[in-house]
Formats: C-alpha cells, structure tokens, sequence
C-alpha cells in the first residue's frame, strides 16, 4: 500500500479528480491536491484534511512546485490535449512518474509519438490512458491474447445502461472533436483512416445478460490507440450501445449523480473483448458500476504497481505492455466482475 507517500494529483477536484483522491487515500497514500482554481483546491483540502498547492499549465515553475517531494503525478485534468505535454515535462523534471485518465484520442497518440524515445532514454515511466476507457480495454485484450503473440483483430464493445456525462467529458469532446474536425478515426491494416462517412449501426451479442444489442461500430475510443502500441494486431475496433451514444450525443443529457455513500452513480457498464486469429477467438470481459468511479481503482493500482516497481517496461507503456494483465484485473475484484478466457474457440 501506500505507506504515507505523496503522490500529486492534477485536477484533483474535478469529478474524477475527487475519486482518484479518495482512493488514493483508502489506499493509503498522501495526495497532493492540484489544479489551476484555488478556491476549490481549498474546499478539496479541507474535507480531507490534504495539502493543496494551486497549479497551471501556463506555468510551469507553479507546476514543479506542486510535484516537489511526490512520488509521482496523476493528471486528472482535461481537456488533455492542453495538460498532458506540461504536466509529463515537470513529472520528467521531477524525475517521477506520470500516469494519467485521459479518454482523448488525439492527446495520447501525441503522448505516444512525442515521449515515447525520450521517455524510454531517460528510465521514466509514463502510462497515459489509464482509465476505464484506455486502461480497461487494452489489460482485457491483452488478457485475452494469453500466449498468443499476434492477432488478426481486436473488438471492444462496451454496454453502458447510461452515459452522463461530466463537464470535463464534454470539454474533452468539443476539443477532440475540433482537432479532427468533420473525420472520424479509425484503425484498421496497421494504420489510421480519417473517415467522413457515418459509423455505421450494427448488433453485437454481448454475454448474458445483456444479449443482442445494436451498437455504433467504429465507436473509436482511447482503446484502439494503446491496444496497437504493444500488440500486434492490425485491426481494433470498438464499439458502443447506441443508447449510451445518444445520451451523450444529447446536449440536455445531465451530469451523473451520486446513487451511493461513495459518490458511483448507478450506471453500470459491461466491457466484452473478442480477439481473433484465423479461425479462433478468444474473449475477456469485464462488469462493473460508473465507468467515472472505476477509474479510480484503476490508476491507483497502476500507481501502486509503479511504484512498487511491478512493472514489465519503462518509456510511454499502455496498460497491458507495462503491467501483468491478469494479475492486474484480479486485483480489482470486487470492483470489477471478470471472466477472463484465453484458451479460444473455433469460430
């Protein structure tokens, strides 16, 4: 566990934010409160009795003195395509790690692209994405991959009973959305397509419960970035209910509220991995409730196994590439249902 170490934690008030703190204390570590609006580091402090140290990215000696004498950064922050770059220049400065929870294609392709030989050359560990929609997707696929050393494809399909949405989520969207502008991504034949016709509608059978769903296709979320950066397989794509689409493509869809004593709110997902290889597939999935919570977990285990140094590599890693997939996802339960299958069926 912890044992009393500082770990800063950038944004640390926002929605996601406040779960990362709060586990991060549960596991016995001392956050370092961070962000750019001090009246809410304060009102953040004073709840839990934590240290709070007001940071921008704008500036990045604020940023240096809000990681002195960490163990190492959590960027909660979004968008991220504006605090990923400043924030892993001080973790890098600091000589500590940095994890983060962005769901922003474009902000960890650039993290992947800009960092990963510099990172690599000076031992830093640097694991973006890890989060439920990154994070989770790319340890069930490489769960499912077991011994298998490539794959003809990768499917992620996720069934979320709602899709909320926060501020942050819809900021991050807006910028994605900017950057790519009327493309969308897609990643198929070991490459990246911009693609401007509609993603297409299809079904999808998801483990029961849930069974046949229609889902949006080519849905392409964090996943199809950190998958391909350690797997070799040339075709990953994901997938999403289309109920869950519409909620957050609604402008009026509200915020997520708090069903529980924890904050959760009571959506409840269910993430269902298929990877081929000729005439075989292998499957892993994953069940829980509020993709915003679960992250949480997430990046605090990652955190600890970092630190810990129960880690495969060091540079810019996925998930999946720096740590045990199926020793990482078991350490999750009861957070997590999981059936991890990497024995395969004909198909």
């Amino acid at each position: 566990m912890g044992s009393g170490q500082l770990v800063a934690v950038f944004g640390a008030y926002g929605h996601t934010g406040r779960f990362v703190v709060a586990e991060l204390a549960a596991r016995g570590f001392v956050p370092v409160l961070s962000g750019r609006n001090a009246k809410a580091l304060d009102e953040l402090a004073d709840e839990h009795g934590l240290e709070a140290r007001v940071a921008s990215v704008e500036d990045p000696a604020a940023l240096d003195r809000a990681l002195a004498g960490t163990a190492a950064v959590i960027n909660c922050a979004g968008p991220f395509a504006s605090t990923t770059g400043p924030v892993i220049e001080a973790a890098l400065r600091a000589g500590i790690p940095y994890l983060d929870v962005a769901a922003e294609l474009e902000a960890n392709l650039d993290t992947f692209a800009h960092y990963r030989e510099r990172a690599r050359d000076e031992g830093a560990v640097i694991v973006p994405a890890m989060a439920f929609f990154g994070g989770l997707g790319d340890l069930l696929a490489t769960a499912a991959m077991g011994d298998w050393t490539e794959a003809d494809e990768a499917h992620i399909a996720y069934a979320l009973s709602s899709w909320h949405p926060t501020s942050g989520t819809r900021l991050s969207g807006a910028v994605s959305r900017e950057r790519r502008g009327a493309n969308r991504l897609r990643y198929s034949g070991g490459q990246w397509e911009r693609r401007t016709d509609d993603a297409p509608t299809l079904q999808w059978t998801f483990p029961d419960p849930i069974g046949s769903r229609p889902v949006i296709g080519e849905f392409t979320m964090a996943d199809v970035v950190t998958v391909p950066q350690h797997l070799s397989i040339p075709d990953v794509t994901t997938y999403m209910t289309t109920e869950a689409v519409r909620d957050i493509a609604a402008p009026d869809t509200p915020a997520p509220t708090a069903a529980d004593t924890s904050g959760r709110s009571d959506q409840t997902f269910l993430v269902d991995v298929v990877v081929r290889s000729g005439g075989t597939e292998r499957r892993a999935t994953a069940s829980g409730q509020d993709i915003y919570a679960v992250t949480a977990p997430l990046v605090a285990e990652a955190l600890d196994r970092v630190l810990t140094g129960r880690t495969k590599t060091i540079g810019v890693a996925s998930a999946g590439e720096i740590f045990d997939a199926p020793d990482f996802l078991r350490a999750l339960a009861p957070t997590l249902t999981l059936d991890l299958d990497a024995q395969g069926r004909t198909v």
